[in-house]
């Protein structure tokens, strides 16, 4: 069923000769126009991150003459981000990505009005930065930030153009209360924490963001021109590997908690502890170990069992001496491999996995003493063996 324009008319902004020389390829199209035009050169969008997903977005929505794109991210640009996040380049490596991403877009189209929201989005200022917009295109690669969006839009009564990316696989959709289900309908809790790694640590091949970011700008156009049926109460699915193309049909849970019949949830929560990012008070932390620190008790003779429990591909990119191999899946069922009498040092890429193989080790009843290498392989490369390379 196609949708109005999220623009009504009296919103609509007139066009100067340059811009309708700029937009002619959209003016020739029947179902875009002149209106449609004027209406995308008066609306606003705000994007939540410009990295894999949101470089296409912005892009695209600033090529099509959206009038005014909001960028919300707190980050630098990093030079592994170069692979995917198009919006960046090489020079702009250590910038604001809010900064690298203006500035792209101001060159690709001066007419467009590019708001920098240098912030992490929270429940503190989520509503206000949200609620100065028409729509919301989500380009997070997070859990909580996910779920505040959703849940801020809700009570805004604005849609949200999601897409999410991991490896090979993409997923995109519109999620819209009053007009068809929202996330919650369809994630009504997240997962646990640990058992879904985020892009810097499970990896993603680089133009899936394109292809999924590209399939959110087309929603969001289409629901700011109108006429169009969006992907509202569809789920699309992509493969880029076997480039197959799935799409799942949604249905608005009526007891959501968000937009259902009887809200719970009726104002913007934490979302970190939703998501059990923030451990319970009375848990024991986990113990670490630097780089040198490790090294310096290898020097001195000291009897440690290092596990990387990275997979071994990931390994064949950088090594550790002397490690016993032990993928994350395996660390359960192996435990008795491990001696009680000897430290264990539990490695990954970035330290962040080896958290959750240390609560594994935890629950199997390892009783040795066991630490966490301070920012894995990576710390080491950095801080001991400048002959490895750091990813």
């Amino acid at each position: 069923m196609s949708q109005p324009s999220l623009i009504p008319d009296a919103r609509r902004e007139p066009l100067s000769h340059a811009e309708i020389g700029r937009y002619s390829r959209h003016l020739l199209l029947a179902d875009v126009t002149l209106a449609g035009q004027e209406r995308l050169k008066a609306a606003k969008v705000l994007i939540v991150g410009t990295g894999g997903l949101g470089a296409p977005l912005a892009l695209y929505l600033a090529a099509a003459g959206v009038g005014t794109l909001g960028v919300v991210d707190f980050d630098t640009v990093d030079e592994s981000n170069l692979q995917r996040q198009i919006i960046h380049s090489t020079r702009d490596v250590d910038r604001p990505k809010t900064a690298s991403a203006k500035d792209r877009l101001r060159a690709l189209n001066p007419y467009v009005r590019v708001v920098e929201h240098n912030v992490a989005l929270t429940s503190a200022n989520a509503l206000d930065i949200i609620g100065g917009y028409d729509l919301v295109a989500d380009g997070t690669d997070n859990y909580p930030t996910r779920y505040l969006i959703n849940d801020a839009c809700v009570f805004l009564g604005l849609p949200v153009v999601y897409g999410s990316v991991f490896q090979f696989e993409g997923q995109a959709s519109v999620f819209w209360a009053g007009h068809g289900p929202c996330y919650r309908c369809l994630y009504p809790d997240p997962p646990p924490p640990g058992l879904v790694p985020n892009c810097a640590e499970g990896g993603v091949l680089g133009v899936l963001p394109g292809i999924v970011g590209a399939i959110q700008a087309a929603e969001a156009l289409k629901l700011l021109i109108g006429g169009a049926e969006p992907l509202l109460g569809r789920l699309l699915l992509v493969d880029a590997w076997t480039m197959e193309f799935r799409e799942l049909a949604l249905e608005r849970d009526p007891h959501c908690p968000v937009c259902g019949d009887a809200p719970t949830i009726t104002e913007l929560i934490d979302y970190e502890e939703f998501c059990g990012l923030r451990p319970p008070p009375d848990e024991k932390p986990v113990q670490t170990i630097t780089a040198t620190e490790l090294k310096a008790r290898l020097d001195a003779g000291d009897p440690i069992q290092i596990v990387d429990i990275r997979e071994p591909h990931e390994r064949a990119i950088a090594k550790l001496p002397d490690a016993i191999v032990m993928p994350l899946g395996q660390i359960y069922r192996r435990t008795g491999e491990l001696d009680p009498d000897r430290d264990v040092v539990v490695v990954c890429k970035i330290g962040q996995r080896s958290v959750y193989a240390i609560r594994a080790l935890e629950q199997a009843g390892f009783p040795g003493r066991v630490f966490n290498l301070k920012d894995g392989v990576n710390g080491w490369a950095r801080a001991v063996d400048r002959s490895l390379p750091t990813y």
